[in-house]
């Protein structure tokens, strides 16, 4: 299994503490840049496994920290939480996960919210090459993989690549804006764009404001994530 080693971009965190949904997006691969190791990704490079992945074929990659560390123990190869989205676009493979709500996960959190820099600030990906195309004269990079296969998505200490970064990490009380209200339910919430668009749209329309529409939305959101079972 090959890794590759990506840094973070920008962060945006939760006020406060307590129960919380602790979300975040960014980009796990940039195509068309040579990474520390050499190689480049072209675009599509992931389409094929992207595509298993949501039929069933292939399992979900699991998010890790640093790659599982040395792999001796339990707790090594123990998720510090789940990827809920892969995606390609013309950057490259956009990826959505949510850090789950234990020690681990917590302390993953507030490791990236820590100021004046976070304090982990890369992901990496670990992957298999299944088909690739090699270096055929000295200035052309080491591999152009054309198609990857993904076991595992990490947080990492030790960026290499500085073009594939997180974006966000959001949690409820985060939201300000019925913009940022449509984003939460499309990347925590599990609803479709259209979907996410309807409903704050619905919210707007039986309010008086904006303003009261979205602390009506945030107050049933948190609602909605004290039953979940923990």
């Amino acid at each position: 299994m090959d890794s590759l080693i990506c840094s973070l971009k920008e962060l945006k965190f939760d006020p406060g503490e307590g129960d919380q949904v602790m979300s975040f997006s960014g980009y796990g691969a940039v195509f068309g840049n040579v990474d520390a190791y050499g190689d480049v990704i072209e675009a599509g490079a992931f389409s094929k496994f992207l595509a298993d992945v949501k039929s069933g074929a292939q399992p979900w990659p699991a998010m890790l920290s640093q790659h599982g560390g040395w792999q001796m123990s339990a707790e090594d190869m123990t998720p510090i939480g789940v990827w809920t989205d892969f995606a390609e676009d013309g950057h490259g493979l956009k990826v959505t996960g949510q850090l789950a709500d234990t020690p681990r996960g917590l302390e993953m959190y507030k490791l990236m919210k820590m100021s004046p820099r976070p304090a982990i600030d890369g992901m990496s990906i670990g992957y298999i090459a299944k088909d690739w195309e090699p270096r055929t004269k000295p200035e052309d990079p080491r591999r152009r993989l054309k198609r990857i296969d993904l076991i595992e998505v990490s947080l990492v200490t030790r960026p290499a690549n500085g073009k594939a970064r997180v974006e966000a990490v959001k949690s409820i009380d985060a939201i300000e804006t019925l913009a940022d209200a449509e984003r939460y339910l499309r990347d925590s919430g599990g609803l479709s764009k259209s979907a996410a668009v309807a409903l704050v749209s619905r919210i707007k329309s039986l309010s008086r404001s904006d303003s009261g529409g979205l602390q009506e939305l945030v107050e049933a959101l948190k609602g909605r994530e004290q039953h979940i079972p923990r």
